[in-house]
Protein backbone atom coordinates (compact mmCIF):
# COMPACT_ATOMS: atom_id res chain seq x y z
CA UNK A 1 0.00 0.00 0.00
CA UNK A 2 1.43 3.56 -0.80
CA UNK A 3 2.72 5.79 2.25
CA UNK A 4 -0.09 8.32 1.63
CA UNK A 5 -3.07 5.99 1.72
CA UNK A 6 -1.11 4.77 4.82
CA UNK A 7 -1.25 7.82 6.43
CA UNK A 8 -4.27 9.06 5.53
CA UNK A 9 -5.75 5.68 7.13
CA UNK A 10 -3.89 6.49 10.18
CA UNK A 11 -5.36 9.85 10.68
CA UNK A 12 -8.66 9.05 10.15
CA UNK A 13 -8.64 5.76 12.45
CA UNK A 14 -7.32 8.45 15.14
CA UNK A 15 -10.48 10.87 14.32
CA UNK A 16 -12.52 8.03 14.97
CA UNK A 17 -10.76 6.94 17.87
CA UNK A 18 -11.55 10.17 19.63
CA UNK A 19 -14.77 11.29 18.15
CA UNK A 20 -17.29 10.55 20.99
CA UNK A 21 -19.40 7.60 20.21
CA UNK A 22 -23.64 7.51 20.73
CA UNK A 23 -25.56 3.80 21.10
CA UNK A 24 -29.09 3.63 21.82
CA UNK A 25 -30.23 1.51 24.83
CA UNK A 26 -32.13 -0.88 22.81
CA UNK A 27 -28.91 -2.12 21.09
CA UNK A 28 -26.68 -2.30 24.50
CA UNK A 29 -29.93 -4.63 25.35
CA UNK A 30 -29.83 -6.80 21.95
CA UNK A 31 -25.91 -7.49 22.78
CA UNK A 32 -26.20 -8.31 26.02
CA UNK A 33 -29.18 -10.55 25.10
CA UNK A 34 -27.20 -11.55 22.69
CA UNK A 35 -24.26 -12.28 25.20
CA UNK A 36 -26.51 -14.10 27.72
CA UNK A 37 -27.90 -16.45 24.95
CA UNK A 38 -24.74 -18.49 24.36
CA UNK A 39 -25.48 -20.21 27.68
CA UNK A 40 -29.48 -19.83 27.43
CA UNK A 41 -30.83 -23.01 25.80
CA UNK A 42 -34.53 -22.07 25.75
CA UNK A 43 -36.70 -25.07 27.84
CA UNK A 44 -37.22 -23.39 30.98
CA UNK A 45 -40.27 -21.38 29.33
CA UNK A 46 -41.84 -24.97 28.56
CA UNK A 47 -44.04 -24.61 31.95
CA UNK A 48 -44.91 -21.35 30.07
CA UNK A 49 -45.95 -22.88 26.58
CA UNK A 50 -47.82 -26.18 28.82
CA UNK A 51 -49.95 -23.28 30.85
CA UNK A 52 -50.92 -21.59 27.69
CA UNK A 53 -52.20 -24.72 25.90
CA UNK A 54 -53.98 -26.26 29.22
CA UNK A 55 -55.55 -22.44 29.32
CA UNK A 56 -57.06 -22.28 26.26
CA UNK A 57 -57.97 -25.97 26.08
CA UNK A 58 -60.18 -25.65 29.52
CA UNK A 59 -60.53 -27.80 32.53
CA UNK A 60 -63.18 -30.65 33.56
CA UNK A 61 -63.90 -32.09 36.43
CA UNK A 62 -66.91 -35.05 37.14
CA UNK A 63 -67.85 -34.86 40.70
CA UNK A 64 -70.53 -37.64 42.19
CA UNK A 65 -72.57 -36.74 45.11
CA UNK A 66 -73.90 -39.76 47.18
CA UNK A 67 -75.89 -40.40 50.17
CA UNK A 68 -79.44 -40.87 51.71
CA UNK A 69 -81.98 -38.02 51.02
CA UNK A 70 -82.74 -35.29 52.67
CA UNK A 71 -78.49 -34.56 53.72
CA UNK A 72 -78.17 -31.19 52.20
CA UNK A 73 -76.05 -32.43 49.17
CA UNK A 74 -77.71 -30.16 46.72
CA UNK A 75 -77.52 -27.45 48.82
CA UNK A 76 -73.82 -28.15 49.06
CA UNK A 77 -73.08 -28.36 45.94
CA UNK A 78 -74.88 -25.30 45.13
CA UNK A 79 -72.60 -23.66 48.22
CA UNK A 80 -69.57 -25.06 47.23
CA UNK A 81 -69.72 -23.40 43.13
CA UNK A 82 -71.70 -20.59 43.58
CA UNK A 83 -74.18 -21.83 41.32
CA UNK A 84 -77.79 -23.11 41.14
CA UNK A 85 -77.94 -26.44 39.49
CA UNK A 86 -81.21 -27.98 41.12
CA UNK A 87 -83.92 -25.38 40.07
CA UNK A 88 -86.65 -27.39 38.09
CA UNK A 89 -85.72 -30.05 41.23
CA UNK A 90 -88.85 -32.35 42.15
CA UNK A 91 -88.85 -33.63 45.35
CA UNK A 92 -91.32 -36.87 45.75
CA UNK A 93 -93.73 -37.39 48.00
CA UNK A 94 -93.70 -40.57 50.69
CA UNK A 95 -95.97 -42.33 48.29
CA UNK A 96 -93.82 -42.07 45.78
CA UNK A 97 -90.43 -42.60 47.33
CA UNK A 98 -92.36 -46.45 48.59
CA UNK A 99 -91.20 -47.75 45.04
CA UNK A 100 -88.58 -45.38 44.07
CA UNK A 101 -85.07 -46.68 42.47
CA UNK A 102 -81.69 -44.94 41.86
CA UNK A 103 -81.48 -42.33 39.27
CA UNK A 104 -78.51 -40.77 37.73
CA UNK A 105 -78.80 -37.23 37.20
CA UNK A 106 -76.40 -35.60 35.37
CA UNK A 107 -76.05 -31.39 35.75
CA UNK A 108 -73.15 -29.63 33.71
CA UNK A 109 -72.52 -26.15 34.25
CA UNK A 110 -69.26 -24.24 32.89
CA UNK A 111 -67.85 -21.94 35.02
CA UNK A 112 -64.87 -19.10 34.05
CA UNK A 113 -63.02 -17.53 36.70
CA UNK A 114 -59.96 -14.77 35.83
CA UNK A 115 -59.77 -16.01 32.40
CA UNK A 116 -59.65 -20.23 33.68
CA UNK A 117 -63.19 -22.31 31.85
CA UNK A 118 -63.90 -25.13 34.21
CA UNK A 119 -66.64 -27.74 32.62
CA UNK A 120 -67.97 -29.12 35.83
CA UNK A 121 -70.71 -32.19 36.05
CA UNK A 122 -72.18 -33.26 38.86
CA UNK A 123 -73.67 -36.74 38.94
CA UNK A 124 -76.21 -36.38 41.29
CA UNK A 125 -78.02 -40.12 42.75
CA UNK A 126 -81.10 -39.47 44.14
CA UNK A 127 -83.10 -42.12 45.72
CA UNK A 128 -80.26 -44.00 47.68
CA UNK A 129 -81.98 -45.08 50.52
CA UNK A 130 -85.19 -44.28 49.94
CA UNK A 131 -87.15 -47.18 49.38
CA UNK A 132 -88.02 -50.04 52.12
CA UNK A 133 -85.76 -52.46 50.37
CA UNK A 134 -82.34 -50.84 49.72
CA UNK A 135 -80.68 -54.21 49.17
CA UNK A 136 -78.04 -53.51 46.18
CA UNK A 137 -79.73 -49.67 45.78
CA UNK A 138 -76.05 -48.89 45.16
CA UNK A 139 -75.38 -51.08 41.86
CA UNK A 140 -76.81 -48.20 39.41
CA UNK A 141 -73.96 -45.84 41.30
CA UNK A 142 -71.31 -48.99 40.60
CA UNK A 143 -72.52 -49.72 36.88
CA UNK A 144 -72.70 -45.52 35.78
CA UNK A 145 -68.50 -45.25 36.97
CA UNK A 146 -67.59 -48.53 35.41
CA UNK A 147 -69.95 -47.31 32.56
CA UNK A 148 -68.07 -44.41 31.94
CA UNK A 149 -64.67 -46.67 32.17
CA UNK A 150 -65.79 -48.52 29.88
CA UNK A 151 -66.58 -45.52 27.37
CA UNK A 152 -62.72 -43.96 27.53
CA UNK A 153 -61.54 -47.20 26.80
CA UNK A 154 -63.36 -47.57 23.96
CA UNK A 155 -62.54 -43.87 22.83
CA UNK A 156 -58.95 -44.23 23.83
CA UNK A 157 -58.89 -47.56 21.83
CA UNK A 158 -60.41 -45.66 18.85
CA UNK A 159 -58.98 -44.01 15.54
CA UNK A 160 -59.47 -40.99 16.50
CA UNK A 161 -58.32 -40.18 19.77
CA UNK A 162 -57.93 -36.24 19.64
CA UNK A 163 -60.50 -34.81 21.25
CA UNK A 164 -61.82 -37.76 23.96
CA UNK A 165 -64.06 -36.72 26.05
CA UNK A 166 -63.21 -37.08 29.80
CA UNK A 167 -66.48 -38.34 31.34
CA UNK A 168 -64.96 -40.35 34.00
CA UNK A 169 -66.32 -39.72 37.95
CA UNK A 170 -63.03 -37.90 39.54
CA UNK A 171 -64.54 -37.60 42.81
CA UNK A 172 -67.37 -39.15 44.85
CA UNK A 173 -69.11 -37.08 48.26
CA UNK A 174 -70.69 -39.40 49.90
CA UNK A 175 -72.79 -38.14 53.01
CA UNK A 176 -73.10 -39.88 56.03
CA UNK A 177 -76.12 -38.47 58.11
CA UNK A 178 -75.15 -36.98 61.84
CA UNK A 179 -78.17 -39.08 63.62
CA UNK A 180 -77.07 -42.58 64.63
CA UNK A 181 -73.85 -43.81 65.65
CA UNK A 182 -71.50 -43.90 63.01
CA UNK A 183 -72.13 -45.69 59.27
CA UNK A 184 -74.98 -47.44 58.44
CA UNK A 185 -75.16 -50.79 57.04
CA UNK A 186 -76.02 -49.01 53.76
CA UNK A 187 -73.34 -46.53 53.79
CA UNK A 188 -71.09 -49.58 54.47
CA UNK A 189 -71.88 -51.51 51.55
CA UNK A 190 -72.45 -48.80 49.24
CA UNK A 191 -68.72 -47.10 49.72
CA UNK A 192 -67.46 -50.81 49.83
CA UNK A 193 -68.98 -51.30 46.14
CA UNK A 194 -67.08 -47.80 44.80
CA UNK A 195 -64.00 -47.73 47.23
CA UNK A 196 -61.91 -49.75 44.33
CA UNK A 197 -63.15 -47.14 41.13
CA UNK A 198 -63.38 -44.03 42.52
CA UNK A 199 -61.71 -41.29 44.95
CA UNK A 200 -63.82 -41.94 48.06
CA UNK A 201 -64.01 -38.76 50.27
CA UNK A 202 -66.83 -39.17 53.41
CA UNK A 203 -68.63 -35.87 54.63
CA UNK A 204 -70.45 -35.76 57.69
CA UNK A 205 -73.83 -33.64 56.76
CA UNK A 206 -75.77 -30.95 58.36
CA UNK A 207 -73.03 -30.51 61.07
CA UNK A 208 -74.86 -27.61 62.79
CA UNK A 209 -77.26 -30.09 63.97
CA UNK A 210 -74.31 -31.14 66.29
CA UNK A 211 -72.03 -29.68 69.09
CA UNK A 212 -68.61 -29.19 68.89
CA UNK A 213 -67.76 -32.48 70.87
CA UNK A 214 -70.11 -34.72 69.38
CA UNK A 215 -68.61 -33.85 65.65
CA UNK A 216 -65.47 -34.68 67.80
CA UNK A 217 -66.77 -37.86 68.75
CA UNK A 218 -68.15 -38.38 65.41
CA UNK A 219 -65.50 -38.30 63.44
CA UNK A 220 -63.40 -40.60 65.28
CA UNK A 221 -66.17 -43.33 65.22
CA UNK A 222 -66.75 -43.04 61.56
CA UNK A 223 -62.62 -43.21 60.91
CA UNK A 224 -62.85 -46.39 63.43
CA UNK A 225 -65.69 -47.89 60.96
CA UNK A 226 -63.86 -46.72 58.21
CA UNK A 227 -61.05 -48.90 59.02
CA UNK A 228 -62.31 -51.77 60.39
CA UNK A 229 -64.23 -52.43 57.63
CA UNK A 230 -61.91 -52.52 55.40
CA UNK A 231 -63.43 -49.06 53.02
CA UNK A 232 -60.29 -47.33 51.00
CA UNK A 233 -61.13 -43.47 51.09
CA UNK A 234 -58.92 -40.71 49.28
CA UNK A 235 -55.41 -40.73 50.71
CA UNK A 236 -53.72 -37.25 50.26
CA UNK A 237 -50.37 -37.27 49.43
CA UNK A 238 -47.54 -37.01 51.42
CA UNK A 239 -45.89 -33.13 51.67
CA UNK A 240 -42.31 -33.29 49.72
CA UNK A 241 -39.61 -32.64 52.39
CA UNK A 242 -39.06 -29.20 50.58
CA UNK A 243 -41.84 -27.72 51.39
CA UNK A 244 -42.54 -24.87 53.73
CA UNK A 245 -44.13 -25.47 57.06
CA UNK A 246 -47.62 -23.45 56.14
CA UNK A 247 -48.25 -25.94 52.96
CA UNK A 248 -47.30 -29.13 55.54
CA UNK A 249 -49.61 -28.14 58.81
CA UNK A 250 -52.61 -27.30 56.15
CA UNK A 251 -52.14 -31.00 55.25
CA UNK A 252 -52.18 -32.45 58.30
CA UNK A 253 -55.50 -30.38 59.22
CA UNK A 254 -57.19 -31.65 56.17
CA UNK A 255 -55.87 -35.28 57.22
CA UNK A 256 -57.61 -34.88 60.54
CA UNK A 257 -60.51 -33.24 59.44
CA UNK A 258 -61.62 -36.67 57.77
CA UNK A 259 -65.13 -37.25 57.45
CA UNK A 260 -65.53 -33.55 56.35
CA UNK A 261 -68.62 -31.91 59.34
CA UNK A 262 -70.10 -29.45 56.41
CA UNK A 263 -72.74 -27.02 56.68
CA UNK A 264 -74.36 -25.73 53.19
CA UNK A 265 -76.50 -22.18 52.70
CA UNK A 266 -77.20 -20.46 50.31
CA UNK A 267 -79.48 -18.08 52.27
CA UNK A 268 -77.42 -14.57 52.78
CA UNK A 269 -77.73 -13.38 56.57
CA UNK A 270 -76.99 -10.56 57.77
CA UNK A 271 -75.53 -9.71 61.17
CA UNK A 272 -73.73 -7.29 63.08
CA UNK A 273 -73.86 -5.07 60.05
CA UNK A 274 -72.29 -8.33 57.77
CA UNK A 275 -73.83 -10.03 55.06
CA UNK A 276 -72.98 -13.76 54.74
CA UNK A 277 -74.48 -16.93 53.63
CA UNK A 278 -75.31 -19.05 56.54
CA UNK A 279 -78.41 -20.16 58.80
CA UNK A 280 -80.27 -18.23 61.56
CA UNK A 281 -82.04 -20.01 64.30
CA UNK A 282 -83.15 -18.81 67.59
CA UNK A 283 -80.19 -19.09 69.64
CA UNK A 284 -77.46 -17.58 66.76
CA UNK A 285 -76.45 -17.65 63.37
CA UNK A 286 -74.04 -19.93 61.48
CA UNK A 287 -71.76 -19.47 59.46
CA UNK A 288 -70.88 -21.43 56.05
CA UNK A 289 -67.75 -20.32 55.79
CA UNK A 290 -66.38 -19.74 59.16
CA UNK A 291 -63.84 -22.29 59.87
CA UNK A 292 -65.14 -22.54 63.44
CA UNK A 293 -68.17 -23.61 62.46
CA UNK A 294 -67.87 -26.27 59.68
CA UNK A 295 -65.35 -27.36 57.31
CA UNK A 296 -66.72 -26.04 54.49
CA UNK A 297 -63.46 -24.06 53.57
CA UNK A 298 -61.24 -26.79 53.88
CA UNK A 299 -63.74 -29.46 51.61
CA UNK A 300 -63.91 -26.46 49.07
CA UNK A 301 -59.97 -25.74 49.62
CA UNK A 302 -59.39 -29.40 48.59
CA UNK A 303 -61.64 -30.10 45.89
CA UNK A 304 -60.77 -27.23 43.46
CA UNK A 305 -57.34 -25.26 45.10
CA UNK A 306 -55.05 -27.96 46.12
CA UNK A 307 -55.97 -31.11 45.37
CA UNK A 308 -58.31 -31.38 41.58
CA UNK A 309 -55.31 -32.22 39.73
CA UNK A 310 -54.32 -34.72 42.39
CA UNK A 311 -58.25 -36.43 42.11
CA UNK A 312 -58.15 -36.36 38.39
CA UNK A 313 -54.20 -37.76 38.48
CA UNK A 314 -55.33 -40.59 40.86
CA UNK A 315 -58.62 -41.41 38.80
CA UNK A 316 -56.12 -42.06 35.40
CA UNK A 317 -53.03 -43.80 36.78
CA UNK A 318 -54.95 -46.37 39.78
CA UNK A 319 -58.66 -46.27 39.41
CA UNK A 320 -58.83 -46.53 35.52
CA UNK A 321 -55.44 -48.00 34.93
CA UNK A 322 -57.35 -51.04 37.43
CA UNK A 323 -60.37 -51.01 35.20
CA UNK A 324 -58.56 -50.77 31.71
CA UNK A 325 -55.83 -54.24 33.06
CA UNK A 326 -58.93 -56.22 34.01
CA UNK A 327 -60.04 -55.15 30.89
CA UNK A 328 -57.36 -56.24 28.68
CA UNK A 329 -57.03 -59.67 31.01
CA UNK A 330 -60.60 -60.82 29.94
CA UNK A 331 -59.82 -59.92 26.62
CA UNK A 332 -56.96 -61.92 26.28
CA UNK A 333 -58.75 -65.16 28.41
CA UNK A 334 -61.64 -64.54 25.67
CA UNK A 335 -59.02 -65.24 22.91
CA UNK A 336 -57.16 -68.06 24.60
CA UNK A 337 -60.43 -70.05 24.93
CA UNK A 338 -61.77 -69.15 21.58
CA UNK A 339 -58.51 -70.68 20.22
CA UNK A 340 -59.23 -73.49 22.09
CA UNK A 341 -62.55 -73.99 21.62
CA UNK A 342 -61.39 -73.71 17.52
CA UNK A 343 -59.00 -76.66 17.86
CA UNK A 344 -61.20 -79.02 20.06
CA UNK A 345 -64.16 -78.34 17.44
CA UNK A 346 -61.98 -79.12 14.80
CA UNK A 347 -61.14 -82.35 15.46
CA UNK A 348 -59.11 -84.87 13.52
CA UNK A 349 -58.94 -82.52 11.10
CA UNK A 350 -56.98 -79.44 13.93
CA UNK A 351 -55.22 -82.84 14.83
CA UNK A 352 -54.14 -84.06 11.20
CA UNK A 353 -52.97 -79.83 10.30
CA UNK A 354 -51.03 -79.33 13.81
CA UNK A 355 -49.45 -83.12 12.45
CA UNK A 356 -48.53 -81.24 9.36
CA UNK A 357 -47.09 -78.18 11.26
CA UNK A 358 -45.03 -80.19 13.56
CA UNK A 359 -43.52 -82.29 10.40
CA UNK A 360 -42.87 -79.41 8.49
CA UNK A 361 -41.17 -77.66 11.21
CA UNK A 362 -38.83 -80.99 11.31
CA UNK A 363 -38.18 -80.65 7.76
CA UNK A 364 -37.14 -77.67 7.80
CA UNK A 365 -34.62 -78.63 11.19
CA UNK A 366 -32.99 -81.71 9.30
CA UNK A 367 -32.62 -79.04 6.14
CA UNK A 368 -30.93 -76.43 8.29
CA UNK A 369 -28.61 -78.94 10.12
CA UNK A 370 -27.70 -80.67 6.53
CA UNK A 371 -26.52 -77.18 5.29
CA UNK A 372 -24.63 -76.17 8.12
CA UNK A 373 -22.85 -80.10 7.93
CA UNK A 374 -22.32 -79.27 4.15
CA UNK A 375 -20.90 -76.07 4.62
CA UNK A 376 -18.14 -77.03 7.26
CA UNK A 377 -17.05 -80.44 5.08
CA UNK A 378 -16.28 -77.36 2.53
CA UNK A 379 -14.32 -75.14 4.71
CA UNK A 380 -12.31 -78.55 5.93
CA UNK A 381 -11.56 -79.65 2.37
CA UNK A 382 -10.85 -76.12 1.66
CA UNK A 383 -7.81 -75.88 4.34
CA UNK A 384 -6.92 -79.80 3.69
CA UNK A 385 -6.48 -78.51 0.05
CA UNK A 386 -4.25 -75.50 0.96
CA UNK A 387 -2.47 -77.29 3.60
CA UNK A 388 -0.83 -79.72 0.75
Amino acid sequence: MPKAHISRFKSANRRISHTPMYIHPFYVCVFYLQDQDKEYVGFATLPNQVHRKTVKKGFTFTLMVAGESGLGKSTLINSLFLTDLYKDRKVPNAEERISQTVDIVKHGVSIEEKGIKLRLTIIDTPGLGDAVDNAGSWRQIEDYIDQQFEQYFRDESGLNRRNIQDNRVHCCLYFISPFGHGLRPLDVECMKAVHEKVNLVPVLAKADGLTQAEVCRKKMKIREEIKRFGINIYQFPECDSDEDEDFKTHDQMLKDSIPFAVIGSNVQVESNGRKFRGRAYPWGVVEVENPAHSDFLLLRNMLVRTHMQDLKDVTRETHYENFRAHCIQNMTRMVVQERKRRWVGGGTHAAAALSREKFGFRIYILRRMQEVLERIQGQMQHSHSGGC
